[in-house]
C-alpha cells in the first residue's frame, strides 16, 4: 500500500508490468496487443454506457407522453359528460332547443381534437418506448463486446505468464469476436433477431394413436 492509499492492477497494467522487465519479443506483442485491446474495450464501454443513458432517457419521455395521453383521454371523458348531459336536456320540455342543440355539436367539435391529441401523444409514446427497447438492446451488444475485450486481455496477461500459444491464439479470437459484435452493435445489426426472423416455426407433429 502506497501512501496515497490502495492501487488496483488490471490485467492490462500486468502485461504491461511484465513487458518492461522484459526484453523479447514475445512479451513486447503481447503489451501491444493488450494496450489496443485495452483502448477498444473503453470505446466499446463508453458506447455501452451511452445507449444506456438514451434508453433511460427514452423510457421517461414515453412515460411523460402516456401521462399526457391518459389526460387528454380523462378531458374527453369529461366532453362525453357534458354532452349527454346537453342531449338529456334536449328531451325536457320548455327548454331552449337550439342552445343545447349547439353546445351538442360544440362538444362533439371539441371530443374530435381531443381525440386526435390523445392519439397522437399515444402513438408518440409507443414509438418512444420501441426506440427506448432498441437502445437497450444496443447496450447489450455493446456490453457483450467489452466483455469479450476484457476476456481476451486477461487471456494475454495468463498467456504473458506461461507463454502458451495456444492460449495467445485464444486471446486473438476471443477478441475478434468482440471487435466483430462492436461492429455489429455499431451498424444496429442484431443476427440472433434476424436469425430467428428468418428461420420457419418448427412443424407440429400429431400425436400418434
Amino acid at each position: 500500500m502506497s501512501e496515497h492509499g490502495f492501487h488496483v492492477h488490471g490485467p492490462h497494467d500486468h502485461v504491461v508490468e511484465h513487458a518492461a522487465h522484459g526484453s523479447d519479443d514475445f512479451s513486447g506483442k503481447i503489451a501491444v496487443m493488450t494496450a489496443i485491446l485495452a483502448t477498444v474495450g473503453a470505446m466499446f464501454g463508453y458506447q455501452g454506457g451511452a445507449t444506456q443513458n438514451d434508453a433511460a432517457m427514452l423510457k421517461n419521455d414515453a412515460a411523460i407522453k402516456k401521462t399526457a395521453a391518459s389526460n387528454q383521454w380523462n378531458f374527453y371523458q369529461s366532453k362525453s359528460n357534458k354532452q349527454n348531459l346537453a342531449e338529456l336536456a334536449l328531451a325536457l320540455p320548455g327548454i331552449d332547443q337550439e342552445k343545447y342543440k349547439s353546445e351538442v355539436l360544440r362538444y362533439k367539435r371539441e371530443k374530435e381534437e381531443i381525440k386526435k391529441e390523445a392519439d397522437k401523444l399515444e402513438a408518440e409514446s409507443i414509438d418512444l418506448n420501441r426506440k427506448s427497447d432498441e437502445s437497450m438492446h444496443q447496450h447489450h451488444q455493446w456490453a457483450l463486446a467489452t466483455t469479450a475485450e476484457q476476456i481476451a486481455i486477461s487471456l494475454a496477461a495468463i498467456t504473458l505468464l506461461t507463454r502458451k500459444t495456444w492460449l495467445q491464439y485464444a486471446a486473438y479470437g476471443i477478441a475478434a469476436i468482440g471487435i466483430v459484435l462492436g461492429g455489429l452493435a455499431w451498424m444496429h445489426v442484431d443476427p440472433i433477431s434476424q436469425l430467428a426472423e428468418h428461420t420457419p416455426p418448427a412443424a407440429v407433429i400429431a400425436p400418434t394413436h
